[in-house]
């Protein structure tokens, strides 16, 4: 489980909250369940290493608040409109019992063992992400797919994830795709001709030209003959 350490903060203006984000903090809230918000620093450097990890706010997080520790969820980030770091986060409290909707990453495995990708296949990825509702604390890391086996023309939908008890997608009503193995779409160019080829195809229409020059010199030569043999006739 993810740690990070956090203080309590006391700041009410702008301009105190502008002095800990140039100090390298970054002002968060923790809410939810029956105690009080509270607010709260964390280390800038800190935080971006965890955002840089892909399932970060999919992953329960223990903070220390000025060293009590309590399961918090990230819920939201803003960031600056300008310089793109980050600027306030949100964190929920984990409450055991209490269901909440979260987006859980879809991770692959074992694809060196599909035949259909071996074969050329394309993996097309619908969703990379599932909404799911479940209990705080049965929160998924990932819904894991295995490729193992897998060929081309077979698909993924939800129902073949096995999710916990009280653990289910949003989307109702229907068993949605989140992947399909697909044949190959690139088509191959045609091959170039062979330099031999290219020498034969010149040599017969070569020979094609000189034909039809043949058939042109034979009827001068008839004409000339028959011009002949009515001069004879005089």
């Amino acid at each position: 489980m993810i740690s990070l350490e956090a203080n309590i903060r006391n700041t009410k203006t702008k301009g105190e909250l502008s002095a800990l984000r140039n100090n390298g903090g970054v002002p968060a809230v923790i809410y939810g369940g029956e105690a009080q918000n509270e607010t709260v620093s964390i280390s800038k450097k800190l935080l971006k290493s965890l955002i840089d990890k892909e399932n970060f706010l999919s992953n329960i997080v223990t903070l220390n608040v000025d060293g009590k520790p309590q399961n918090v969820l990230p819920r939201e980030i803003k960031y600056h409109i300008i310089s793109d770091e980050p600027i306030h986060v949100d964190f929920l409290r984990v409450v055991p019992g209490v269901k909440i909707r979260i987006e859980v990453p879809v991770q692959f495995i074992n694809h060196e063992k599909s035949p259909g990708l071996k074969r050329g296949g394309v993996l097309n990825i619908v969703r990379r992400k599932v909404e799911l509702r479940c209990p705080s604390e049965k929160i998924p890391e990932s819904l894991v797919i295995n490729l193992d086996g897998v060929d081309i023309g077979e698909s993924f939908k939800i129902s073949s994830i096995n999710l916990e008890t009280d653990v289910t997608p949003t989307i109702k009503g229907r068993d949605f795709v989140i992947a399909t193995l697909a044949a190959p779409t690139v088509m191959k160019e045609p091959e170039k001709p062979t330099e031999a080829e290219e020498a034969a195809e010149g040599e017969a229409a070569a020979d094609a030209a000189a034909d039809g020059d043949k058939p042109a010199a034979e009827g001068e030569k008839k004409e000339g003959d028959d011009k002949k043999a009515a001069e004879e006739k005089k």
